[in-house]
């Protein structure tokens, strides 16, 4: 899970909005410097979110951005601060950050009295501060100021990538510089100056993912008024829902959104579980997990915790919603009347279990792969001809969780390039779409995954529009190919006598696997193969790929012959080269790493007849 809101956070940031940059600053404001002083709020955009990398700094402002940068961040309040200074009243803006800033020995006054917090920073001034913020005083410098500052700023690095002479003014993208260069500085006591923070640097640079995550307020829940509390100009702030870039608009009651007030960026999750809590664990009085159906969940927060316990409103037995936050953990609990939610998806698997005491009965258990790309597990006491592969819609209410199967409604029509359109309806910007096969196998995908390709009526099973006319939810049935699993298949059986010699064997993400094939024999060869499981993990179907020689490759697109391929999100890259015995080995290996003028390449395409299939699934390259 902590891979997953890394790697969910380091795609946001790197997708943000781009501002414009103005004439004569030095650094783009996408750069890994200023997104990373921007996430841990050393400098902030203004209303409209620009950073105005041109424009000089004062005094004051760097006092800001000194105690920023400092372990006293999070030090200052809301109130007034105190009058050091003549021209610093106690309700000047910058009052409290001048007082820890000259407080700690970092800045200091003039002999006038004055701090002077409206004139420019120079140079030396700055490089003056932050080498104290390091721990380096006067005494550990040689020579006079600011010869010696300057010298010392120079040696460790802080002055990199800053043009700026003796006497310079600087700007806020000098600032920029100086500040990440001082992260990544030696202190007077020899440590990395991030680290004593609490952040990481390799290689020189920060862990810019890591500083995002340390920097984030929340999880907060969205109200009945789909209003979202933010210390910032909500116009200014970039929002993603669920990883893909939205608005403040889209924000949905009993959402969960987090947000980093430098970046002024806002994450909204949506996930839910919803159900019978069958258990909670170690113990109703202080739970630290929650099991509804046969799915356990951690509890994250106190609010969830208190309400799920013996003291709380909910207790086993009783339907819940839990609304998950970024790592899937429970950040609070509604129960099933003000949940008002409906789930549609296709059944994965069924199970049945008795229970015993005042509730005794059957408790059938429906895993349901909704279309917000989440198996939820439903519990209900009524029986049902719930089979894998079957379309469903769930909902709860506070006397229990009602699944009811659906009736097939299907639509056809071409997706635009832009994957906006389905023929003439259009996709809500938050639409939600599952590929699905009868078998109860699914993927979520996107509209954009659709783009270009036509649908027809077999490839549709189920949609929901919403009051507007926009598509919301739509069920696929096996339109991408994606429903499929892929193998690089080493070893595959011959059938001698109506027996196989072996089972099917080869490679899958890079790991070695065995294929069960409980002894049927498919007409599949080595090479590629696309395979389809039953619900309970058995072979249903298994197909070979079409090998494609491929002359030309890129990021995302191969040609072969005169044919274009797309490859693949997932797309499996494998090097093939005999060891001294003349053995064939495989090595998994990344798509940048080969190319089609120094190997030969082979792409693996599903041609199964879906409609937006067609891709190369896998790539073999040998040396030429």
């Amino acid at each position: 899970m902590k891979k997953r809101i890394l790697s969910l956070l380091m795609a946001a940031c790197m997708a943000a909005t781009l501002f414009a940059v103005p004439a004569g600053a030095t650094v783009a404001q996408d750069s890994g410097e200023v997104q990373t002083i921007r996430a841990l709020g050393i400098m902030a955009g203004d209303s409209a979110g620009n950073l105005n990398l041109g424009g000089n700094v004062t005094r004051a402002q760097f006092a800001k951005m000194l105690v920023s940068a400092s372990s006293y961040k999070d030090s200052v309040g809301d109130g007034e601060g105190v009058s050091l200074f003549k021209d610093v009243k106690s309700d000047h803006w910058a009052s409290q950050y001048i007082k820890i800033a000259v407080d700690e020995g970092w800045m200091t006054g003039y002999t006038d009295g004055t701090f002077r917090p409206s004139q420019t920073i120079t140079l030396e001034q700055a490089c003056t501060t932050v080498l104290r913020l390091l721990g380096y005083d006067s005494s550990s410098l040689a020579g006079s100021f600011p010869s010696a500052q300057l010298s010392k700023a120079s040696s460790l690095g802080l002055r990199d990538q800053i043009t700026l002479s003796k006497g310079g003014l600087m700007t806020r993208s000098d600032c920029v510089y100086l500040f990440y260069n001082a992260l990544t500085a030696q202190t007077n006591d020899g440590k990395t100056y991030a680290t004593t923070l609490g952040y990481t640097v390799t290689n020189g640079n920060v862990d810019y993912a890591a500083v995002v995550s340390a920097n984030l307020s929340g999880p907060y829940v969205v109200g009945s008024g789909r209003s979202l509390d933010l210390p910032f100009t909500s116009t200014a702030a970039t929002v993603y829902r669920n990883g893909t870039t939205s608005s403040l608009s889209s924000a949905q009651q009993y959402d969960v959104y987090y947000y980093n007030a430098g970046m002024q960026t806002v994450w909204i999750y949506t996930d839910r579980a919803g159900g019978t809590i069958t258990a909670l664990s170690p113990s109703a009085a202080a739970p630290t997990s929650v099991t509804v159906g046969a799915t356990s969940y951690t509890i994250g927060t106190a609010t969830a915790a208190y309400k799920l316990s013996s003291m709380g409103g909910f207790d086993v037995g009783d339907t819940a919603l839990l609304l998950l936050g970024m790592n899937g953990e429970v950040v609070d609990v509604v129960n099933g009347s003000a949940a008002d939610t409906i789930y549609y998806g296709v059944v994965t698997s069924v199970a049945q279990s008795t229970t015993s005491g005042t509730s005794a009965g059957t408790e059938v258990r429906v895993a349901v792969a909704c279309t917000d790309g989440v198996v939820h597990t439903f519990s209900v006491s009524q029986q049902g001809a719930y089979t894998a592969g079957s379309l469903v819609s769930a909902s709860m209410t506070d006397s229990g969780t009602t699944i009811k199967q659906l009736t097939a409604k299907t639509l056809s029509g071409a997706v635009d390039k832009a994957g906006t359109k389905l023929g003439d309806m259009t996709f809500a910007g938050d639409a939600r779409i599952l590929d699905t096969t009868a078998t109860g196998a699914w993927a979520k995908i996107y509209p954009s995954r659709l783009a270009g390709y036509t649908l027809s009526k077999s490839d549709v099973r189920y949609y929901i529009t919403n009051t507007d006319g926009e598509i919301t939810h739509l069920i696929l049935d096996d339109a991408t190919g994606d429903t499929w699993s892929f193998y690089y298949l080493t070893t595959a059986p011959e059938k001698t006598d109506g027996t196989l010699s072996v089972s099917y064997a080869g490679l899958k993400d890079g790991t070695t696997v065995s294929l069960d094939n409980n002894g049927k024999y498919y007409n599949v060869a080595t090479g590629g193969a696309g395979v389809q499981f039953n619900s309970d993990g058995s072979i249903k179907n298994m197909r070979q790929l079409q090998s494609v020689t491929l002359d030309s490759l890129s990021s995302v697109s191969a040609m072969g012959g005169n044919t274009t391929y797309t490859l693949d999100t997932g797309v499996q890259v494998y090097l093939r080269k005999r060891d001294t015995s003349n053995a064939m080995n495989y090595y998994q290996v990344s798509l940048s790493s080969i190319n089609a003028s120094d190997y030969t390449l082979t792409g693996w395409v599903d041609n199964f007849g879906c409609t937006a299939g067609g891709r190369v699934r896998i790539i073999t390259a040998e040396e030429k």
